[in-house]
């Protein structure tokens, strides 16, 4: 009763009685209440409790007002069966498991939205919850969690306060979260202990740029109760239920101040708050009530003057009929819309504060239908500007580097035997400094300059105590990672479920997949290539026969057919010889595991164990480290101790045909990954922040950091195609050069032999020598040509010999036979010529006139 909330909500029950009745003089029924003070605690709060219902018969108690308090008169309320009307919000008091207890504000629960809702629009993803010990502190515990979780922010530690410890436990708990990274803090916590809490937060140096303070309705209520001369909580946001403003209400907070100075004139501080307003409200409706049952139970006064007998207080009878009345009633009253559903005050809308100097600053408003607004019917959404602990304007990012490590932040970075395009640890021989280059390296410090902060950072190679090899593979790498050996991972590591389960990703920035490399074959170097446009079966289909006129009828559909072919036999010989068809000599994994062939891995990656998975022994797994190595074990096969195919993933596949893209090419046959990632701590605030810069850097940067670290591939790796194909050479027509040669071949070697025949009596006769020989057949082989040319321009024109060759020839001698058997009826005459030649031959001359 001495306490200001005591003293504010004694003078509102006042006024609110007093304008209650003044309105409505005709009633019948009036509230006369009693005071009792529970002196702040458990046992005298119930004992009061008990003396107002024995002793003066009450039918309804307001308060008590703390949790822990409202916990123990609750149930002695409902042993009693008398209304207990408490603003206790704790969600461990139920007015459903409870029905005798009317809640005089919102479930504490319900304020969590717009404080998650808060810590969203911010993007902060980690928080430290910090709360008072008690009813009022455990009970918001699990939910805040939950609500947390939903947002995708994690509460990264728990601090419970207790009311009676001392400001040195305070400091100590403080400098302990100081240590840790998180920088928003959640405060729920009562005006007391509240008060000694921000005065040691600024002790600290906790209340300085980049610290993010958030506190309860509980508290935001009464910061007026706060000792602001020392603006300890500057940069502090609040949510409270919010209050339209009204004439009604203004009429009340200068009456009600007037009224309390007049009857506190020592108390200066004490200011009218929400908790005071919603009292005024609850005694207008908790008079409304009170008349309307005392018409429905006119009749039953007898009831309501019998004895009570406290002997046992299970047994206490008191008038029921009021409960129903006031656990469901809705008026507008000074709060706006005053409505109890099922025994509990609801609230919609919450206002968001900003604490600057010595009083708060709305900044917005939350509500479900339209989130977070500046304005409260608009569906603008945002903040306005918010003034930051250490004065600032610039949103805090919600975390640091802790103290103990806050200079830099441990990079640790594989050490790599090759391929050192990816990335590259050297150390400079003259300073001894860590020099790292590569493509990961180029993308991770694009990332870094596209946040919008500064990121202290060192690589640290991860490598054995010899300082030069590595000191394991990219898993163990993964959980040095997990075990605080580093703060991130940077490099060519692979994003695995495996891995997500020790380290958290960021975006992928690389393509990804598992493929195979293998030998390739370029069907233009077949020499009988030009055979391929046309399976075996369709050249045999070409050659039928014609050999009667129903087959020379169906020549003429086949001029069509022909017409096809031609074309396409064409185009597909023209594809074939410009754009290469290369094939793989194998085309799937099964098929080398059947075969019993090695197959060849980057040596630390983790497609030794996908290889392992697929059935492969150790026998055939070789491992290696550079693209030389990938081709010399590549050329000898798996016949020659080497390897049939090299499984590795998409980046470094393009990498490898890029400079060997004559001799190999990527099976269609891929194994899905992630691609590339950094690797962060589980729970690392940085996860949200560097994910959005890669994104930002492989929409704007990446192209031009690879075209800096990999030439420009001179083959399609997934066709083997040619970006630039080669001209046509010789090995594109072997097979029809082959052809000609050897027919032109045979036909001179015939002509040879015919020749040599017709001249075997020069080449045998024994009188001329060999100089003649060549002479007369060098001279034999002239005329011989001068009259195959003769005959060919004058087929009339014949040699002697020709004549008494054709003349004595079997063929005229049966023509002769077969003319005279011909009719001149028939149409066919024949003469005879009796023409000299030589004085030795006659020519026939037979003209066939029809």
């Amino acid at each position: 009763m001495n306490s200001s909330t005591g003293k504010m909500m004694n003078t509102c029950i006042s006024i609110a009685i007093r304008d209650f009745y003044r309105k409505h003089a005709d009633y019948t029924t009036e509230i006369l209440p009693y005071y009792r003070d529970s002196k702040q605690d458990d046992v005298e709060a119930a004992s009061a409790a008990i003396d107002l219902m024995k002793n003066h018969r009450v039918m309804a108690i307001i308060g008590p007002m703390t949790s822990s308090q409202a916990d123990f008169v609750i149930e002695i309320g409902n042993k009693a069966k008398v209304p207990i009307i408490s603003p206790a919000t704790s969600p461990l008091l139920s007015p459903i498991d409870s029905s005798y207890f009317v809640r005089l504000g919102p479930d504490s629960t319900y304020q969590l939205k717009p404080i998650a809702e808060v810590i969203k629009h911010f993007k902060w993803t980690e928080v430290v919850f910090v709360y008072e010990d008690g009813e009022y502190g455990r009970g918001l515990v699990p939910y805040f969690s939950e609500a947390m979780r939903k947002i995708g922010t994690k509460v990264m530690y728990q601090t419970v306060i207790y009311p009676s410890v001392s400001d040195d436990w305070i400091l100590a708990e403080l400098y302990k979260l100081k240590t840790m990274q998180t920088r928003v803090f959640v405060v729920h916590a009562l005006p007391e202990l509240a008060s000694r809490f921000f005065k040691k937060v600024n002790e600290t140096g906790m209340m300085e740029d980049g610290y993010v303070w958030i506190i309860t309705e509980g508290l935001t209520n009464r910061l007026h109760y706060l000792d602001h001369k020392d603006e300890s909580m500057q940069g502090v946001l609040g949510v409270m239920s919010y209050i339209p403003k009204s004439d009604k209400l203004t009429d009340f907070g200068k009456r009600w101040k007037q009224e309390f100075r007049s009857r506190h004139p020592e108390d200066v501080e004490t200011e009218l708050d929400m908790s005071g307003i919603r009292l005024y409200d609850t005694v207008f409706g908790l008079a409304k009530a009170l008349e309307h049952m005392s018409i429905q139970n006119k009749d039953d006064k007898q009831k309501r003057d019998s004895k009570m007998d406290f002997d046992d207080i299970g047994t206490l009878e008191t008038e029921t009929s009021l409960l129903p009345l006031i656990r469901n009633f809705r008026f507008d009253g000074l709060t706006g819309d005053f409505n109890v559903i099922n025994g509990t005050l609801q609230a919609s809308v919450y206002q968001i504060v900003n604490v600057i100097g010595n009083g708060e600053k709305p900044i917005g408003f939350w509500c479900p239908k339209n989130g977070i607004t500046k304005k409260l019917n608009d569906q603008t959404n945002g903040l306005k500007p918010v003034t930051w602990p250490g004065d600032t304007h610039v949103i805090p990012k919600g975390w640091e580097t802790p103290v103990r490590n806050k200079n830099r932040l441990r990079i640790g970075v594989p050490m790599k035997g090759g391929l050192n395009q990816f990335i590259n640890a050297n150390i400079d021989p003259e300073t001894g400094q860590l020099i790292m280059t590569g493509f990961c390296v180029d993308v991770f410090n694009a990332v870094v300059d596209a946040l919008p902060y500064a990121l202290n950072h060192e690589f640290m190679p991860f490598v054995s105590s010899d300082g030069k090899t590595p000191a394991g593979s990219y898993d163990d790498l993964v959980l040095n990672l997990s075990n605080g050996g580093y703060d991130a991972i940077v490099g060519d590591i692979t994003i695995l479920a495996n891995r997500s389960d020790k380290v958290t990703f960021t975006l992928p920035y690389t393509e990804a997949g598992v493929s195979l490399i293998v030998r390739k074959k370029d069907e233009r170097k077949s020499t009988w290539i030009f055979l391929k446009p046309l399976e075996t079966e369709l050249w045999i289909t070409t050659g039928e026969k014609v050999t009667s006129n129903l087959s020379r009828f169906v020549v003429i559909v086949w001029v069509l057919v022909v017409l096809v072919l031609t074309s396409s036999y064409t185009a597909s010989l023209t594809s074939t010889l410009m754009v290469p068809q290369l094939r793989p000599r194998y085309t799937d994994i099964n098929e080398i595991k059947r075969l019993g062939e090695s197959v060849g891995y980057q040596e630390g990656s983790f497609v030794r164990n996908l290889l392992k998975d697929l059935g492969f022994n150790d026998r055939q797994l070789k491992n290696y480290s550079t693209f030389e190595e990938y081709d010399k074990a590549l050329e000898l096969g798996s016949q020659n101790g080497g390897v049939s195919a090299i499984m590795d993933e998409l980046p470094y596949i393009r990498l490898f045909l890029a400079k060997y893209c004559d001799n190999y090419t990527m099976t269609r046959s891929t194994y899905k990954t992630a691609g590339f990632g950094f690797a962060f701590p589980q729970g690392s605030p940085l996860i949200h922040d560097v994910s959005k810069a890669v994104l930002q850097v492989t929409e704007k940067q990446l192209i031009n950091i690879t075209n800096r670290w990999f030439a420009e591939p001179n083959c399609d790796p997934q066709t083997g195609a040619k970006a630039y194909p080669d001209g046509l050479g010789l090995d594109s027509f072997k097979g029809v050069f082959l052809i000609t040669a050897s027919s032109t071949t045979a036909a001179l070697l015939i002509f040879i032999f015919m020749f040599l025949y017709q001249n075997r009596e020069t080449l045998l006769s024994k009188d001329h020598s060999v100089s003649q020989k060549i002479a007369v057949i060098a001279k034999a082989f002239d005329v011989f040509k001068d009259d195959d040319v003769s005959r060919k321009s004058n087929p009339e024109a014949a040699t002697v010999e020709e004549v008494n060759n054709i003349s004595n020839s079997p063929a005229v001698s049966v023509f002769h036979q077969e003319a005279e058997m011909f009719s001149h009826d028939d149409g066919f005459t024949t003469t005879e010529s009796q023409t000299p030649v030589h004085d030795t031959i006659h020519v026939v001359d037979l003209t066939i006139t029809n």
